[in-house]
């Protein structure tokens, strides 16, 4: 039947043309903006997964500009911990000459106090954007944001990476030992806390102890003696005096010299930690201020850690001779306050203007060094750990991008042969409706 009311032909053709009109305007908004998924009508579910991992990538830039924060903060640290090490192995330089026979000590003292200043000078500088990582104003540790983590519930939590600080400084207060004046009451309780065997001579005069250190005993060319911690008390001070040790010279050479050795026991050392610390001391002035082929040396037994004992090795020698050993004991002495936590406030203890202080001061500059070596190794660690971090971020931001673009972004290979399909069937379209719209004037003809 047909009908001029109701032309059949011509709604079907206008409904064909506008799907087709509706699919080419999708395909030209896909080109135009570049998205498949612009909205959340066009894709709900994929828009709201798109627009999570988008919020995520917002984050991780973030992530991006604090790591970049922590790891020029941590570079700045590292660099001035490496220069202190530098400056304190120079420090090192002038205690090591400072052990020489004929030297001007007071000169020597002068270029250490410079030194320590100028490395006074670099922890203060040490800071970016006002944070100071060396300077021991805190000790808490810093925190950098390095990463965001989303579970399956999709609740997300913060990591950080802890960096701790580093103590360089000059001026926190770190107290000298104090060697005791106190004199044990007879021989057999001086010998009681220190003795040696081995040695021609006497150390004790009779029943009375010589708290001037004055009784000597001979280490012949080439031999050795033994020195036994017998016990420890706190306060207590012990002291080992060498005399006779063939000593650099400046301009080369040896001289025939002494050195006084001190320790002043803490309540919580041992037999064996003062003779580890006096054998210490010894061995760093016998490397620093005496000629290798001497063979000096000053060993703690493997078997009985209490017991130090002193080699004068060189038999044959030229410029050696016998060597003298002096010990002494007294009470009443005050403990150095331990350095650890401290930075390096001991180099203000530091005065080589003395013999004992001279050797003193050898046996602390190499734990300065090994705070400032620390320092600066813990720093390079946490670097390396930020720039890896740093790296992975990046990595993961393109690839949630890249992810992103897989869900919301147009194909611009099919988009563009789609339009050329659907530009073809809007041509049809037209062409079809344009029939179907002339249909009713053939029924003219039926009433001719």
């Amino acid at each position: 039947m047909s009908s001029i009311l109701t032309n059949t032909s011509a709604m079907v053709a206008l409904q064909t043309m506008k799907g087709i009109t509706s699919n080419l305007n999708k395909t030209q908004s896909d080109i135009s903006t570049g998205k498949n998924v612009a909205s959340a009508k066009d894709n709900a579910a994929v828009w709201a997964i798109s627009k999570v991992m988008e919020s995520d990538v917002k984050g991780f830039k973030g992530i991006s500009d604090s790591l970049a924060l922590g790891g020029s903060t941590i570079a700045v640290a590292r660099k001035a911990a490496e220069t202190v090490t530098d400056l304190l192995t120079e420090v090192k330089g002038k205690i090591i000459a400072a052990q020489e026979e004929n030297v001007d000590r007071g000169k020597i003292q002068t270029d250490i106090e410079q030194l320590t200043g100028q490395i006074a000078s670099v922890v203060g500088a040490a800071q970016f954007n006002g944070l100071n990582m060396i300077d021991g104003s805190s000790t808490e540790a810093v925190n950098i944001l390095s990463s965001l983590s989303r579970d399956s519930t999709g609740n997300v939590t913060a990591g950080q990476i802890v960096i701790e600080r580093q103590s360089l400084s000059v001026t926190t207060p770190v107290s000298a030992q104090a060697f005791g004046t106190g004199t044990l009451t007879d021989n057999d309780t001086a010998e009681a806390y220190l003795n040696s065997t081995g040695a021609t001579g006497t150390l004790f005069d009779g029943t009375a102890y010589q708290a001037d250190g004055s009784d000597f005993e001979t280490i012949a060319d080439g031999a050795s003696n033994t020195i036994t911690i017998g016990q420890v008390a706190a306060g207590i001070s012990y002291e080992v005096r060498l005399g006779e040790v063939a000593v650099n010279v400046v301009g080369g050479g040896s001289s025939l010299g002494s050195r006084t050795f001190q320790y002043v026991a803490s309540a919580e050392d041992g037999t064996a930690e003062v003779a580890k610390n006096l054998a210490s001391q010894i061995n760093a002035f016998f490397g620093a201020a005496t000629e290798a082929g001497l063979g000096y040396s000053a060993t703690v037994s493997s078997t009985n850690p209490n017991q130090i004992t002193i080699t004068n090795g060189a038999a044959g020698g030229t410029v050696n001779t016998s060597m003298t050993l002096g010990l002494r004991a007294t009470t009443g002495g005050t403990p150095g306050a331990a350095a650890s936590g401290s930075g390096l406030g001991a180099l203000s203890n530091i005065d080589v203007t003395t013999d004992t202080g001279a050797t003193g001061a050898l046996a602390s500059i190499e734990g300065l060094i090994q705070t400032g070596i620390d320092a600066a190794a813990a720093f390079g660690s946490s670097q390396k750990r930020i720039e890896i971090q740093s790296d992975f971020v990046s990595s993961l931001t393109d690839s949630l991008k890249t992810g992103i673009g897989a869900l919301v972004d147009t194909d611009m290979e099919e988009a563009s042969a789609r339009l050329q399909a659907l530009q073809v069937q809007q041509q049809l379209a037209t062409q079809a409706l344009s029939i179907a719209n002339q249909q009713p004037q053939s029924l003219l003809s039926l009433f001719r």
